[in-house]
């Protein structure tokens, strides 16, 4: 049925029992839809099969009705389809950033890159006011804000640098799949921090402290280790191995001078094979599966490792990896044991890591070329060693001698 919609026409409109349809032959494309059980619905329809409902009559005006068909015809003969409703289905089909981190980005991440239970931890910790927003809807000011907050709780600016870091990833891989039309952070640059820094290494009597507490603590454990068969001697039980005729009461000792003497990561370390330790050349090699730059290196042992990977081998050579964790599975953790050798040795703010930047310093400060360290270190930037050169003997001194 076609006629003028009316106020009165609205108001007088009969329940049937069934559904029906009135439509205004002022505004083509505006109707009344009446329900078999009475409710009344402003309905614009733009095409076969095609309508949105604009709302009941009663809390939407006629007049507003009206305005609002007029508004979603013009856009449909436009567009082809009117504005909000394609809002609506992009919206329906636009994942939120949970969803696209979850669904889309961290599997491909897995795929492409290693660290992903870091990566995946920043991104769940840190970004909690628009993590459940339409991925497309998060602008740079919304991040901007984000990271003003971290700064005001007091993050470093290489702390705030490295989690803005992961989200832009995260922002650059929507942008290239098509869910998002712009990069938020196009226009948030990072913020300055000194890239040379202090480089922490030890000093000659940190040296002597730190080797003269691995000694310590091997001799008590090998006392321990006695007390402890004494005890079940003399209970007729069972004795444990003694620690006396090995060169090591444990991994710690031997990944300790591993890491003094190579400049190996923590990563590194836990995931060495004996396959990749060739005795013959006196060389360790670190494939680019297990390394931060995904490229594989050969690194040459001293006297002093290649003497301590010797011993430590005929003690653990019946498992797959050179320092095993439980039942011989990949090492996981250090932290505790090394924590305790520090503060025997009297120790501060020297971390594990720490032991790579030694290895590097005392390179540069015996005259090795620093594109030597850089292969060593497995480097892939220059600019990373680069931190290094002020402690190349006579460098800078000999320069302004030049003048």
């Amino acid at each position: 049925m076609k006629e003028k919609l009316t106020a009165r026409l609205l108001s007088g409109l009969q329940i049937t029992g069934s559904e029906y349809e009135i439509h205004d032959s002022t505004v083509t494309g505006l109707f009344v839809r009446v329900t078999a059980a009475g409710a009344k619905s402003y309905v614009v329809t733009w095409a076969r099969g095609r309508k949105k409902t604009l709302g009941r009559v009663g809390i939407l005006t006629l007049d507003q009705a009206r305005h609002n068909a007029v508004q979603y015809l013009a856009e449909a003969r436009m567009h082809g389809e009117p504005k909000a409703v394609t809002e609506i289905r992009k919206a329906a089909t636009t994942p939120s950033l949970r969803a696209f981190i979850d669904d889309i980005y961290m599997p491909w991440f897995k795929a492409h890159h290693k660290g992903h239970e870091k990566t995946l931890h920043t991104l769940n910790n840190n970004f909690d006011a628009i993590i459940s927003r339409p991925v497309d809807t998060i602008t740079g000011r919304d991040l901007e804000s984000i990271r003003t907050a971290w700064m005001q709780a007091g993050n470093k600016a290489s702390t705030v640098n490295r989690k803005i870091g992961s989200i832009s990833g995260v922002f650059s891989r929507a942008l290239e799949w098509d869910y998002i039309s712009t990069h938020p952070l196009a226009k948030l640059k990072q913020l300055k921090v000194d890239s040379i820094g202090i480089v922490r290494y030890l000093t000659a009597d940190e040296t002597l402290r730190l080797r003269a507490a691995l000694e310590l603590r091997q001799d008590e454990t090998r006392n321990e280790r006695d007390s402890a068969n004494r005890w079940r001697e003399d209970r007729n039980m069972e004795q444990f191995p003694t620690l006396r005729d090995v060169p090591f009461t444990d991994h710690l000792k031997p990944m300790v001078l591993l890491s003094l003497n190579t400049g190996m990561r923590r990563g590194e370390l836990f995931d060495l094979k004996w396959t990749a330790v060739n005795f013959d050349t006196k060389t360790i090699t670190v494939r680019g599966e297990t390394t931060k730059s995904n490229e594989t290196r050969h690194i040459p042992m001293n006297a002093e490792a290649l003497n301590a990977l010797e011993n430590w081998k005929d003690q653990s050579s019946k498992h797959e990896f050179v320092f095993p964790g439980q039942n011989g599975n990949r090492l996981e953790d250090v932290k505790s044991a090394w924590l305790k050798l520090l503060e025997r040795a009297k120790i501060e703010k020297f971390r594990w890591h720490d032991m790579r930047h030694d290895f590097a310093s005392r390179l540069v400060m015996a005259g090795v070329p620093l594109n030597t360290v850089r292969e060593l270190l497995g480097h892939s930037d220059i600019k990373m060693t680069l931190r290094y050169a002020h402690l190349a003997p006579g460098t800078k001194a000999a320069a302004v001698e030049l003048i």
